[in-house]
């Protein structure tokens, strides 16, 4: 009986955290929104003024410094923040853009993100701050255009290094989309844009088998096909188990490569078939399709016969490890080099969920493709 009644109050007490995480969601959401706001209203602004040539670069330079000199408790104002901020108006106010999102979203993206003034004002009974009225968003829009929905998805600070280092507006929508589903902060997103992601994630996949690809259709944009471990330095010529070691001791940067949806669970994970004991190099759980992940590693090129081992491992897995509400396992083999050809032979009748990944130790350019962003895009709607 007494077990049952804290089991019932932990239950309580579990709903009572997830009002309090939902409501602080919320709250910083509307936070980030009148950030991106202000910062597009100003933006708007000053370049309304440069492009009139009424203001030049020194009016800039001026009004920081007047922020700075009349309202020190104003931040974040100096001339390359405001640079940026008519950098973040220009470019995301461009018709090209809302083009772009039409194309791979819908007009509901591009709609304008509802804003607000809130005052406040202090009561006598408890000195506490309670909004007393809420203006129309036209007051604080002056001339500029509304700021498209879409940009809501993510930080400012994420905005700038999506604009200052991606050239398309393609690209651009990716990396919004992509660091809203990760929750990427801004160390993360840049280490995603330098690992070209976008290219990784998007390029055509002819590595997954055909179980993977009817067991979890949206495997193609899920998945990498290429992972970059720099931040392993390893030598040209290396052991597995130096690989190995080195990215469970960089499980953090590794995950992140992989996505966040993945958790590790353990390396070497024992695998108990008859009287014999196996090993599965490391063992993700993948949250998004809730199935274990059986990551295998290897030094040299991929062979078919590794794929013969991998689905032993998924088999043994499924059988005794995987639960009832699992779906079923998936295993990935890391290697750092893969025949294609050899790989699209290996793929093509295998019925387990498996697919060959490469591990690349320097930063290599990837082609970009449109086909491919216009899925991750639909599965971004679907998630909605």
């Amino acid at each position: 009986m007494e077990n049952n009644i804290v089991i019932s109050m932990e239950q309580q007490f579990g709903e009572v955290v997830d009002i309090i995480l939902q409501h602080k969601s919320r709250a910083s959401k509307v936070v980030n929104e009148e950030l991106l706001l202000t910062a597009w209203h100003v933006g708007g602004y000053v370049s309304a003024k440069l492009k009139s040539e009424e203001w030049g670069s020194k009016v800039v330079t001026q009004l920081s410094e007047y922020i700075r000199s009349q309202r020190p408790d104003i931040k974040g104002y100096s001339r390359r923040s405001i640079y940026n901020m008519v950098m973040f108006y220009e470019e995301y106010s461009s018709e090209t853009f809302a083009s772009t999102v039409e194309k791979y979203l819908n007009s509901e993206f591009v709609q304008s993100l509802p804003a607000q003034i809130t005052t406040t004002s202090i009561t006598p009974s408890t000195g506490a701050n309670v909004i007393v009225q809420s203006l129309p968003a036209q007051l604080v829009q002056h001339k500029n255009g509304p700021m498209p929905k879409i940009l809501g998805l993510t930080t400012f600070t994420n905005h700038i290094e999506i604009l200052c280092r991606c050239k398309s507006n393609e690209e651009r929508l990716f990396y919004i989309l992509y660091a809203n589903k990760e929750h990427l902060v801004s160390r993360e997103l840049q280490r995603c844009i330098s690992n070209q992601t976008y290219s990784t994630l998007l390029s055509s996949k002819n590595n997954m088998s055909k179980g993977m690809l009817e067991t979890y259709p949206n495997a193609p944009i899920m998945f990498k096909d290429t992972l970059f471990v720099d931040f392993l330095n390893l030598p040209k010529k290396h052991s597995e188990g130096k690989l190995k070691k080195g990215l469970v001791e960089n499980m953090k940067q590794f995950i992140l490569e992989l996505g966040k949806d993945f958790i590790s669970m353990d390396q070497e994970y024992r695998l108990q078939v008859g009287s014999s004991t196996y090993k599965a190099d490391l063992l993700f759980y993948h949250r998004g399709l809730q199935a274990l992940v059986a990551v295998e590693l290897k030094k040299t090129k991929f062979h078919p016969r590794d794929l013969g081992q991998l689905e032993f491992y998924l088999e043994a897995l499924d059988r005794d490890v995987k639960r009832s509400n699992e779906n079923p396992s998936i295993g990935i083999i890391l290697c750092p080099e893969a025949d294609r050809v050899v790989v699209e032979y290996a793929m093509s009748r295998s019925m387990s969920p498996t697919m060959i990944a490469e591990y690349k130790r320097i930063l290599i350019p990837q082609e970009r493709l449109q086909q491919q962003l216009d899925e991750f895009c639909n599965l971004f709607l679907t998630k909605k």
